[in-house]
């Protein structure tokens, strides 16, 4: 177990602290060129400047979700709800909901269970586009096993997509987290695979729109 808390990491301002550095160098390229009265240049990057800051924005978020409920860890559309017969790091069956996060959506991950963090496995891989379901199994990947207050275990993974060049994870093996914080990021696009056990109640359909630490993604039986 880290003896450092990986909550430190995330004190609450309006963007991602990991968006800090690309918001500078777009707002400090923006004022070199309105100083050189470069007016298109300096209009074409302002608006770069304000899509990067859009990218980066991490809203606070209210989980009203109840004992045995798991949120959704992130921001985007369901695309796929399908039954597995394995789980990384778990050899046992589950429920897998997969999420597509694209650009305009919050990329700020959040946990879906409270319990304490029993392993956690990254693979190196490709960046093909995150919508595909073969990203799951090719792509760079960070999986994070949750062993839950209520007794069952969640698995989540982050999954690179095609132009994300980078997985953030603050916490580490052993420790604690709290349903709703966040706990990560990924960078430009990208995905995430929740597996649940088995004998769930799906409460989200594929198509639908979810938000990180508000959506009830199951009920955990």
């Amino acid at each position: 177990m880290s003896t450092e808390d990986f909550r430190h990491k995330y004190s609450h301002i309006p963007v991602a602290r990991e968006g800090i550095p690309f918001i500078g160098a777009a707002m400090f390229a923006t004022l070199i060129t309105a100083v050189l009265g470069w007016s298109a240049v300096t209009m074409l990057l302002l608006a770069v400047t304000l899509l990067i800051g859009h990218f980066f924005r991490d809203p606070e978020r209210v989980t009203n979700a109840t004992e045995g409920e798991a949120v959704s860890p992130a921001d985007g559309r369901v695309i796929g709800v399908e039954r597995v017969g394995s789980v990384p790091l778990l050899n046992a069956p589950a429920m897998k909901i997969s999420i597509f996060m694209s650009l305009f959506d919050v990329h700020v991950n959040r946990v879906p269970v409270s319990g304490a963090i029993r392993g956690m496995r990254y693979s190196k891989g490709g960046f093909k586009a995150a919508n595909l379901s073969l990203a799951s199994r090719e792509n760079e990947r960070n999986s994070l096993w949750i062993g839950a207050d209520s007794g069952v275990d969640v698995v989540i993974t982050q999954v690179a997509g095609l132009i994300a060049r980078r997985i953030v994870c603050w916490p580490g093996v052993g420790d604690g987290v709290v349903r709703g914080e966040r706990f990560g990021m990924i960078r430009f696009g990208s995905r995430m695979d929740v597996y649940v056990p088995e004998r769930s109640d799906i409460l989200v359909a594929q198509g639908q729109h979810v938000y990180a630490g508000e959506t009830v993604l199951c009920r955990m039986k």
